[in-house]
């Protein structure tokens, strides 16, 4: 995932060895980035992407598992979300084989979308198939569903506290020795500071955010996220400038973070009221930002809150 991880738990009698759960923890890691990975040729994910179209390929469950929650966010969002945009991230520059951010000529970007789209994708038994050329990327999801992992795979080992992350994306629960819940702040989407614009108390939630406020770039005065809007192949081109979710499973919370980067301030926040999502959105205004949230985001965190 190119990026770093932390555990933090509370040891207790029952808890494994910290090397066991260290263990436990990079073993998840290391299988995910060897079936997931856009970045090292021999991934299954990878060996998928180069084979031509209407090809199919055996994959282990959990990959499987990721196709089959990206349906169903691109099925909710009536395709905001699509796990098959790699070849309009590397045209755009921001992708693993991008040759430099660059904004591409219009007859090159509706030659790339014909190579998209997640309607080209499908599962048969066991097996991943494509009708198109299409390429698979789950970095909208697959921080999330790590830390759904590592999350099971210590409480099997004896945790019951913790605060996982990885890539940014986490999960916490339970209780800290000094008997007080964790806690994580909301970082506000400057470019020049970091600042924690709302601290949440955490039980039981992940917790996913998504921004354009670190990787974008600017030609002609213009900026380009590396948000893009599948539907279009560009990128996102509204004032919405960041967005939290919280949800049980940290896979969906990333998932929709994405999702709703891509709706924007107004469809965005109308989706998640819609929908009973938890979501809070960072919107720029002027020089400075304005924060909305989401009716269930309020209620879940209205309490023990720390501004």
């Amino acid at each position: 995932m190119g990026s770093t991880y932390s555990v933090k738990y509370v040891r207790g009698a029952d808890v494994a060895a910290p090397a066991e759960l260290q263990a436990a923890t990079e073993a998840i890691l290391a299988e995910i980035d060897q079936q997931l990975s856009t970045y090292r040729a021999d991934s299954l994910i990878e060996q998928f992407n180069r084979a031509p179209a209407g090809t199919c390929q055996a994959m282990p469950p959990g990959v499987l598992e990721l196709v089959r929650a990206g349906d169903r966010l691109h099925a909710e969002s009536q395709g905001a979300f699509d796990l098959t945009l790699e070849p309009l991230l590397d045209l755009w520059g921001f992708g693993p084989k991008g040759q430099g951010e660059a904004v591409p000529s219009a007859e090159r970007l509706a030659e790339v979308r014909q190579r998209v789209g997640q309607r080209h994708l499908r599962i048969d038994g066991e097996q991943l198939c494509k009708d198109v050329d299409v390429q698979v990327d789950f970095n909208s999801i697959a921080a999330g569903y790590a830390v759904d992992r590592i999350v099971a795979r210590l409480a099997e080992l004896g945790v019951t506290s913790y605060l996982v992350e990885a890539t940014g994306e986490l999960k916490a629960a339970g209780i800290k020795p000094d008997g007080s819940h964790w806690r994580i702040g909301l970082e506000a989407p400057r470019d020049d500071q970091r600042v924690a614009q709302r601290v949440l108390q955490l039980d039981g939630y992940g917790i996913s955010t998504s921004g354009d406020y670190r990787n974008y770039f600017e030609e002609n005065g213009q900026r380009y996220s590396h948000t893009l809007d599948p539907l279009t192949g560009m990128p996102v081109s509204h004032k919405l400038a960041a967005v939290t979710v919280a949800d049980p499973s940290t896979l969906r919370a990333d998932g929709l973070s994405t999702l709703l980067m891509v709706l924007g301030p107004e469809a965005g926040l109308a989706f998640a009221e819609r929908n009973g999502i938890a979501a809070f959105f960072v919107t720029r205004e002027g020089e400075g930002f304005v924060t909305r949230a989401s009716a269930a985001f309020e209620q879940l965190f209205a309490a023990g809150e720390e501004q």
